[in-house]
């Protein structure tokens, strides 16, 4: 399966060129959504991060409180890789799990941590990074998600720098401009990547 991994920082625009790709028939994993199956009620990954960071993450319901667990990893560099260390392997055999059972010409695979991580090398055929300046990230994040300046900031500081993260680019997006110039770029992409599936294919 020709593996396609989408990556940006936050506020970048994934979801929505992930969008546009799933409108053109191509199957989309994301990472975020497999993460939050992992820590559904009595899974064994959420029993995992109870034990790691105790009650104060968790609501009265026996659900993960997301909130309170982001203010805390954000915080404290040592909590986040704590985190990673439970989650990552188990998204990462996931997206193994749905590649194996997909019949598509490529697959989207959405990563909001693929440069951090490391973790897809083995993967991926192209890395394609949604980009835009660390101001309208903000702006954005800000306006969707009701955090503050502050906040926001401290979610940038633990993500790849800008220019990190375009370095390790096959493909890049610059998603400053217009919707239609989106769509066009989206189109342009899809295009290339069922030629290069098909001449990947055996």
């Amino acid at each position: 399966m020709f593996a396609v991994g989408l990556t940006g920082g936050i506020g970048s625009g994934k979801s929505t060129v992930a969008e546009l790709f799933a409108e053109r028939g191509v199957p989309v994993i994301d990472t975020d959504v497999i993460a939050r199956e992992l820590t559904a009620p009595d899974s064994a990954a959420l029993i995992a991060i109870q034990d790691a960071f105790g009650d104060a993450v968790m609501r009265e319901d026996g659900s993960l409180d997301r909130a309170q667990l982001r203010r805390r990893v954000f915080a404290d560099p040592a909590a986040r890789h704590m985190l990673e260390a439970i989650l990552h392997p188990r998204i990462r055999q996931a997206v193994v799990q749905a590649l194996a059972e997909l019949h598509a010409p490529y697959a989207l695979i959405v990563i909001p941590l693929l440069v951090e991580t490391g973790a897809y090398a083995g993967i991926l055929d192209r890395v394609l990074v949604v980009d835009c300046p660390e101001d309208m990230q903000i702006a954005r994040v800000m306006a969707r998600n009701d955090l503050t300046r502050a906040e926001v900031k401290a979610i940038l500081a633990a993500q790849a720098e800008r220019a990190v993260r375009l370095t390790a680019a096959d493909d890049v997006i610059d998603n400053t401009g217009s919707s239609k110039s989106l769509r066009d770029r989206v189109h342009a992409l899809h295009a290339q990547y069922m030629a290069q599936a098909a001449a990947a294919s055996p």
